[in-house]
């Protein structure tokens, strides 16, 4: 099915349930995660959650809604944790609002995020993403919540590459002057805590196969990194040459928080 979502009145995610049927189901994310209901597992450490990730992103590209930063994930892992199998980091992206007070996908009692990173893996024993996205496991997705205030140094990076793709569809590869470690966007506190539960993708399809695993510390991007993210169309270039309703720009691309349900939002215990 071609693209016909979005974040507007008339495609938004109050709407995506009527084409996407899993939308509608109750494994759905994001979720506000409240602090007093959530159980201490005492059988996960962060530490015990390890990466193994590229040093370097391949490319970055504008999809319409945000930017998707790819890496040539093959011999990637993420294990441990809530996980009992091997994932491959498939690709990152971010989510963000209009402002510094609004903008993350997931929320804490309630609280907004400017932003949220989500770095998205797949289960390697179903030999590759689109089989995985059938599993209920066949997903794992870090989140890392952004929070304005100082600049963040390896996102510079990010930033300047931004600058190329400022229009839908164009991508920008990486290059030895200017490359991107994704492991220096995670929090860089030690140990890492988290909470953990089982959800969905937060775009179309909406399918529910993620193992979620969102970060309790935020990293900080600056005012300016933030306003980078806003600047960006999501028109083609041709289109927002031809027409001004499609030069708007990407000022606001999360779902909305949906019903936890009966299901159980798990803490790591270090």
């Amino acid at each position: 099915m071609a693209q016909n979502w979005g974040y507007k009145s008339t495609n938004g995610p109050h709407t995506w349930a009527e084409h996407y049927a899993e939308a509608a189901g109750q494994r759905q994310s994001p979720i506000d995660i409240q602090t007093s209901d959530v159980t201490l597992d005492p059988r996960l450490s962060s530490r015990q959650l390890t990466w193994n990730w590229p040093k370097h992103t391949d490319d970055v590209t504008n999809t319409g809604y945000c930017w998707k930063a790819h890496v040539h994930g093959e011999g990637s892992t993420l294990q441990g944790g809530p996980l009992k199998d091997t994932y491959q980091l498939e690709q990152y992206h971010c989510h963000w609002g209009v402002n510094d007070s609004i903008g993350s996908e997931h929320t804490v009692d309630g609280k907004s995020y400017a932003g949220e990173l989500h770095f998205v893996h797949w289960n390697t024993k179903y030999g590759s993403f689109g089989e995985a996205l059938k599993h209920g496991d066949g997903l794992a997705v870090l989140g890392v919540f952004v929070e304005a205030g100082k600049e963040h140094g390896e996102a510079n990076n990010l930033i300047r590459a931004l600058n190329n793709i400022k229009f839908k569809d164009e991508t920008v590869k990486f290059a030895d002057n200017l490359e991107l470690d994704p492991s220096k966007l995670m929090p860089s506190n030690e140990p890492r805590p988290y909470w953990t539960y089982l959800g969905s993708l937060t775009t179309p399809p909406c399918s529910e196969c993620v193992i979620w695993i969102v970060f309790k510390d935020p990293i900080q991007m600056s005012h300016e990194q933030l306003e980078a993210f806003r600047a960006m169309y999501c028109g083609n270039r041709d289109q927002c040459c031809a027409a001004n309703e499609m030069s708007e720009c990407i000022l606001t691309n999360f779902r909305p928080c949906l019903p936890r349900g009966d299901r159980c939002v798990r803490a790591s215990y270090n």
